[in-house]
């Protein structure tokens, strides 16, 4: 049985919940003043929450081989989702939702563009071709659309 529609509504799903983290995350900021204690807490929260699946599932921590044999590009993904987290609390007010989204995800689809085509950090190969790019420019005309600069 071929699930790939599910796991298409899966990923929908977490691209919007993304948009409510950014939200939620802004709010703290709000309540707390400042971006980075807001970032602290929310991202300690999610690390409590992945401590307790990970004990509970009991899936095994990796050996200090596997640790060190990581590519070094593998451990920026800590690093740019802090970066991120911060960024889009600073933006969410002055964008609005919809906006930032749209900036973010059009980032999102001509970055993952480029590195399809040179296969980057793990990434398979997938040629840049005119469908793609035509996708990127729609992207972008569409975040006018919504953003109405």
């Amino acid at each position: 049985m071929n699930y790939s529609w599910l796991l298409a509504a899966v990923a929908l799903l977490i691209g919007a919940l993304i948009t409510v983290q950014t939200g939620s995350n802004a709010r703290l900021k709000e309540a707390f003043g400042e971006a980075l204690p807001a970032v602290i807490v929310s991202s300690s929260l999610g690390i409590i929450l992945l401590a307790g699946v990970a004990v509970g599932s009991r899936t095994p921590w990796p050996s200090w081989p596997s640790l060190a044999g990581a590519p070094w590009w593998g451990w920026l993904g800590g690093a740019l989702g802090a970066i991120y987290a911060v960024v889009a609390v600073l933006l969410a007010r002055e964008f609005g939702a919809a906006p930032l989204t749209a900036l973010v995800v059009t980032g999102q689809l001509v970055c993952s563009v480029v590195l399809d085509h040179f296969g980057w950090v793990g990434f398979t190969e997938h040629a840049m071709g005119a469908g793609r790019l035509v996708g990127c420019l729609l992207m972008v005309a569409g975040f006018f659309l919504i953003a109405r600069f």
